[in-house]
Parts: C-alpha cells; sequence; structure tokens
C-alpha cells in the first residue's frame, strides 16, 4: 500500500472520531454509557462482517485462533476505550477531553520505544513536539496559560485512563499484524458485544432519546466505529504505532474546525495551531537520525 493511502487513512480516522467527540457529548446526556458503548457496536457488527468478507476474505478459522489477543483487544479497545471516553464527558468539557487526548501521541511513541523497540528520528521527536504545541494553540486559543487555569475533575482523571488503555490497544494491536485488520476488528467487536450483552440486559432500560441523539448514534456507530478502527488498524499494521501516533493531534484540530462550522469565531492562535500540526506530522514522516530505544 502506497504510504499516501496510508496516511490520507489516518487523516479520515481522526476526522471521524473528531465526530464522536462532538455527537457522544450529546449522546451520553440522553443514554448511559454503556449502552451506547454496546449500541454502536452492535451496529458496526452489521457492517464490518459483511465488508470483511467481501473485502479481505479471511480464512476465519485462522483469525480466530488468536482470540487470546483479540479478547484483549476487544477488553481493551472496543469496550474499555469507548466506555472510558463516554464516561468522562458526562463530568469533563470537550476542551478538557482534548487537551488530556493530546498526550496520547507521546504516550504511544514512549511506549513503541519501550515494549516495541520502535526506533524514532530526532526530526520524528520534532515533529511531535510541534504537533503537541499545535493541539495547545488550537485549544487555548493562544492563551497557552490556560492549561494551568483549568479545573481537572473526575473526567479529566477518567481520560488519562482512556489514553492508557488505547496505547496498550495500539501497541498490542500489532501482535496480530497477520490477521486482515476489517477481519480482527470485526471479531473483536464480536466478543466485545459478549462481554457487555450481560451487563445490557440487567441494566434499566427506561429510557428515551431525541431524533437528535438517534442521529448521534447511527453516525457513532458507522464512522467512528468501521470506518475509523479499521483505517487505524490498517494504518499501525504498515507504519507502525509511533508513527502513526502523531496523527491523533489531528483529532482536536478537527473538532476545532467541527466547533466553527457549527457556529463559533477562529483566532489566529487557532489558525497557528493547525499549521503547527500540520508541519509537525510532515517531519513525523520524514526520516532522520536514529534514536535508539533502550532496554
Amino acid at each position: 500500500m502506497k504510504k499516501s493511502s496510508v496516511y490520507l487513512f489516518l487523516i479520515l480516522a481522526n476526522l471521524f472520531w473528531a465526530g464522536n467527540y462532538v455527537f457522544g457529548k450529546y449522546v451520553v446526556a440522553e443514554m448511559p454509557p454503556l449502552q451506547l458503548t454496546f449500541t454502536r457496536w452492535l451496529i458496526a457488527a452489521v457492517l464490518l462482517f459483511p465488508l470483511a468478507q467481501i473485502i479481505e476474505k479471511p480464512n476465519w478459522k485462522t483469525v480466530w485462533k488468536e482470540w487470546r489477543i483479540l479478547l484483549i483487544l476487544s477488553i481493551l479497545g472496543i469496550v474499555g476505550y469507548n466506555f472510558l471516553l463516554y464516561e468522562a464527558l458526562r463530568f469533563t468539557t470537550s476542551l478538557n477531553a482534548a487537551i488530556v487526548n493530546s498526550m496520547n501521541p507521546a504516550l504511544i511513541v514512549l511506549f513503541s520505544a519501550l515494549f516495541l523497540k520502535e526506533s524514532m528520528t530526532r526530526i520524528n521527536g520534532l515533529g511531535l513536539v510541534i504537533s503537541l504545541l499545535g493541539v495547545l494553540l488550537v485549544l487555548t486559543k493562544g492563551q497557552l496559560q490556560q492549561l494551568f487555569q483549568l479545573d481537572y475533575n473526575q473526567g479529566d482523571l477518567i481520560m488519562l485512563a482512556v489514553i492508557l488503555v488505547w496505547t496498550l490497544y495500539s501497541i498490542i494491536g500489532r501482535k496480530i499484524r497477520h490477521i486482515p485488520p476489517i477481519s480482527a476488528t470485526a471479531a473483536s467487536v464480536l466478543i466485545a458485544l459478549g462481554l457487555l450483552l450481560p451487563f445490557v440486559l440487567t441494566a434499566d432500560l427506561n429510557y428515551s432519546f431525541s431524533s437528535q441523539a438517534l442521529t448521534g448514534i447511527i453516525y457513532i456507530g458507522i464512522f467512528p466505529s468501521v470506518g475509523s478502527f479499521i483505517f487505524w488498524n490498517i494504518s499501525i499494521n504498515h507504519i507502525g504505532a509511533s508513527k502513526a501516533a502523531i496523527y491523533l493531534n489531528l483529532l482536536t484540530v478537527f473538532t476545532a474546525i467541527i466547533s466553527i462550522l457549527t457556529g463559533n469565531s477562529i483566532t489566529f492562535p487557532q489558525i497557528l495551531g493547525g499549521l503547527l500540526v500540520f508541519i509537525g506530522i510532515y517531519l513525523s514522516s520524514h526520516h532522520g537520525t536514529k534514536i535508539k530505544a533502550k532496554g
């Protein structure tokens, strides 16, 4: 696969995930995180298995032989990440959540170097720093001192668990590179639904939601659940978790763009921040002097 296609997949994955933050905030106000997590993956499963069969034509016996790793990936990336994210959005603002999430690329790069022995270059490191600075400029509108003035609450602490879970998911996902990514995602989703079903059946289902929330559920079930996970898993299989991680900074930029489209104004620091993110991503995709992983 061409690198340009991989980078396009990473951009689309984060664009869809940005929508998940926006719609998730609305839906979780009307639907509990557990039910939302189950519903989105039920919708996704209906799409993932036919897509896997049509596009990849996998040997399902080979896929299910990796059930142990698939189970771990289900607990981390399918159940844990999404449930914790929606739980965090109940208590914190999108701004706080996005700022905490911007730590994710650095954490993935660090874990990749420590556990996967993936090398990084000085230019890659510079790109990471520039992108992180760009994200912070976008989120704070150029007022970086706001980082020290935010009221970190329970939701912010849950977001720390969110980024740790996603880091582990990305690292462990490399262990099944021989499994087609759509098939692996579909199998993980099916396992996750089995894990969630007993809790959903015993939960209080006496609630209703608006047409806006229904639209949000459908969006979340298709684009972030199917599109983002497929694009992300394909990408990390081709370029590695540490190089793909830098693109997670786009999530916050796209969130800012969506905010603008919904009527909010844009400032020069936000524009500058967006440019820095893209410059950082450009630098991260180039080679330079390697920094060897310790250990």
